[in-house]
């Protein structure tokens, strides 16, 4: 009891520190530890709530969705992860109006669970087409659009995060549904087909 008391504390107390609208600093994707979304996201706001002090996070954000399963005559429900072992955090930008300003990057990477930036020091916010697609689909909305994969079968590309970051591989399917391609990478001389989510991929 005393546990949910805290955060329904801590979530108020983040609504007043972050900005309501959606507006400043860009959304960046951050790997953490796969099933310590939550988490992380929980140690985040009681940082910011206890010291009083944003670090430059603007907002954060678990893309998931309610789903409803009937297993043995019982219905239950439960938040499905878009993307497992990620989550999204809308950072203020440095003087330069790129950049993540340095105070986030280290709060950020200082909380416990986080492996890092997807894409290290070099990384890009997501466009404002792919944040409006996440968001759509977290509502539920039938109507939302699919994942947009602007990549083509048989492309050489770049693998920018994940077990084969730094590889290439040659596509070898697109599965619009689900926002997933399918790669061909050499490894150990074999061509071995790897599945990635679309924005682990960029051209050469």
């Amino acid at each position: 009891m005393e546990e949910k008391d805290n955060k329904d504390v801590v979530e108020s107390a983040a609504e007043v520190m972050f900005p309501s609208n959606d507006q400043g600093g860009g959304w960046y994707v951050v790997h953490v530890l796969s099933g310590h979304e939550q988490k992380v996201r929980n140690s985040m706001l009681k940082l910011i709530v206890q010291e009083g002090e944003n670090h430059g996070v603007l907002d954060i954000l678990i893309a998931q969705e309610e789903v409803t399963e009937v297993k043995r005559g019982k219905k239950s429900t439960r938040n499905r992860k878009f993307f497992p072992g990620y989550i999204l955090v809308r950072m203020a930008f440095a003087e330069d109006g790129r950049s993540i300003n340095g105070d986030g990057w280290h709060f950020v990477n200082s909380i416990n669970g986080v492996i890092g930036f997807l894409g290290g020091e070099k990384a890009q916010p997501l466009t404002t087409t792919e944040v409006d697609d996440i968001r759509m689909q977290m509502s539920g909305d039938e109507a939302a659009a699919k994942p947009r994969i602007d990549f083509e079968i048989g492309e050489t590309v770049a693998i920018k995060d994940g077990a084969f970051a730094n590889f290439e591989g040659n596509i070898e399917g697109i599965d619009p549904d689900k926002g997933k391609v399918t790669l061909l990478v050499n490894i150990f001389g074999r061509s071995t087909p790897v599945e990635l989510e679309y924005w682990q991929i960029e051209r050469q």
